[in-house]
């Protein structure tokens, strides 16, 4: 899948990885891949439920946590990698106009980063993989004291791979 190729070159190691939200399939492939120290974070609790049971005997050492990424209770530094498909863009699209978003919006993505570069190493990455193009995503990834990579990746129909580094 080239989804987790790009993570791959991204996180060449088996890490410690923090995945807000749940993400099925790409959980299922980094595990195969190798990542076996993967802990996930949602905020349904039915859905941790769900997959914790549907994962616990293939994978025993995956965490399920129900938890808000705008309020993560782990410690500071607790994580080498934090990979975000699907939470911000959530937030962003609570609301219609991604071009004039609603001060909720904008606090609630800025909590989200906010959170996850707190729980990050230094050195740690935040990977964040959506259709937002950059112009609609940078205000809330572009923060003091880290670094913005920014991929496209796909070829008709684009993806945007986002990593954000913690200096």
């Amino acid at each position: 899948m080239w989804k987790l190729e790009a993570l791959r070159r991204c996180t060449p190691k088996p890490q410690h990885s923090n995945l807000p939200p749940l993400i099925h399939r790409l959980i299922e492939q980094m595990w195969e891949d190798g990542y076996h120290n993967i802990v996930n974070t949602d905020y349904s609790e039915i859905l941790i439920e769900q997959m914790r049971s549907r994962h616990s005997e293939a994978r025993p050492s995956m965490e399920w946590h129900e938890m808000d990424v705008r309020d993560l209770k782990f410690d500071d530094a607790s994580f080498d990698v934090a990979i975000d498909k699907g939470t911000m863009d959530a937030m962003m699209t609570a609301k219609a106009d991604v071009w004039d978003p609603p001060q909720q919006v904008i606090d609630d993505c800025n909590k989200e980063v906010d959170e996850t570069l707190r729980v990050l190493r230094k050195g740690g990455k935040f990977i964040y993989l959506t259709f937002g193009q950059p112009h609609f995503r940078k205000r809330y990834l572009q923060k003091e004291g880290t670094s913005l990579e920014i991929r496209t990746l796909g070829e008709a129909f684009h993806y945007f791979l986002y990593i954000v580094t913690k200096e």
